[in-house]
């Protein structure tokens, strides 16, 4: 059964206009709005793509999950292989036999994009020793996490045949990386690291939203020949976080514009607004052979939602349920569904609970819903045809 929510109870005082999606540049992009889970930007989201350094993302997870559960320690010297020296382009510039620190190794993947860091960190962890072995690794927790449309060849995003991922399974990835690991998450917001004073050439974070004062805070650039330019940004103004990727951007310059409009679009045009209060009642249910004919649906707590900031007055809304609801019935038991459809956004489903017990109402009850049932088959069965 589906019943229709009064639209006073979902008022919003601001004019409607028509919602516009974001333009973007970019040949892949995924705007999240981390705070209420409402995604603003899906432009070939799902398209499994070269991620480029992007993708050292996943190696990072994976190295603070180590710490986690005690594999490793941010204080462990891990040795450089002739592999780990063998790569070029970002680099910690580490030599063969070295030892480095765990936390020098992760600081320099997140700061400096170190291939080689990278590769470290894949050997200490892969069954078999070896890097290929962590990237078959990676695959398989990615798919556990739910990024179905990542697959990688190695640690580091270095250009190889079917290392892919998609935007939203960075953003996904990148939402995961705030949320499990905020201890160690304020290292994506460094802008220098200086891992060798003899090689200072690369020493720069290359996020060029992490000065703007923007809330920028994270995460991680990328850049391939194949891939294009791209970037996994997250940042946060008051309580709400924004996390977004692209990639394909052709410059550089292009790359910081593309972002910094993104953020300020993704803060400016939508804004988090209450439109329910825990413990309303938006609707009622029937209960069959109950001590009270109805029960209240309430949500449990505040309902709150984001929306244009130029959306109409009333938000389009309906309460879905199964019924009628058979006594007895405890309070706050879930019931069915408050679905809320913001202009130009994805629904938002809410449970709904049983504002207060209703017991079983006992014979009289019994009595008193077989009579209903009868009455409403009967008025089914002599109710006149629909007309043309």
């Amino acid at each position: 059964m589906i019943r229709p929510l009064a639209a006073a109870a979902l008022l919003i005082a601001s004019t409607a206009l028509p919602v516009t999606a974001f333009e973007t540049r970019a040949t892949a992009a995924y705007v999240i709005d981390h705070t209420t889970g409402t995604v603003l930007l899906n432009k070939n989201a799902d398209e499994p793509l070269p991620p480029a350094s992007m993708s050292k993302l996943m190696t990072l997870y994976m190295a603070f999950e180590a710490v986690e559960r005690g594999q490793l320690s941010m204080t462990d010297e891990l040795v450089v292989s002739a592999h780990a020296n063998s790569f070029g382009g970002s680099t910690l510039f580490l030599k063969q036999g070295e030892r480095v620190t765990v936390e020098d190794l992760i600081r320099g993947i997140i700061v400096l994009s170190g291939n080689d860091a990278c590769v470290v960190i894949a050997e200490a962890l892969s069954p078999d020793g070896t890097e290929a072995g962590f990237a078959r690794l990676m695959t398989r927790r990615a798919q556990e996490m739910g990024m179905t449309n990542s697959t990688f060849a190695n640690s580091s995003g270095w250009p190889a045949a079917g290392h892919r991922m998609s935007m939203r399974d960075l953003g996904l990835l990148s939402q995961r990386l705030i949320t499990d690991y905020p201890e160690y998450y304020p290292m994506f917001s460094e802008t220098e690291f200086l891992f060798d004073a003899t090689e200072s050439s690369n020493r720069f974070n290359r996020n060029p939203l992490l000065t703007l004062g923007i809330g920028a805070d994270g995460l991680k650039t990328g850049h391939t020949q194949e891939a294009g330019y791209g970037l996994t940004g997250s940042a946060k103004q008051g309580d709400r976080r924004v996390v977004f990727v692209i990639s394909g951007i052709d410059t550089v310059e292009a790359r910081a514009q593309e972002s910094e409009a993104i953020v300020n679009w993704a803060f400016r045009q939508f804004a988090e607004r209450t439109v329910v209060e825990g413990g309303t009642r938006v609707a009622t249910a029937r209960v069959w052979e109950g001590a009270e004919p109805e029960v209240g649906l309430v949500p449990q707590e505040d309902v709150t939602v984001l929306l244009p900031i130029l959306s109409g007055k009333t938000v389009n809304a309906e309460v879905v349920y199964t019924g009628p609801v058979q006594a007895p019935i405890a309070a706050g038991t879930t019931l069915g569904e408050l679905v809320i459809q913001p202009e130009g956004l994805p629904e938002v489903r809410v449970p709904l609970l049983a504002e207060a017990d209703i017991p079983h109402g006992g014979f009289l009850a019994k009595i008193s819903t077989a009579a209903l049932s009868l009455i409403e088959r009967f008025n089914e069965e002599t109710a006149p045809e629909g007309g043309a």
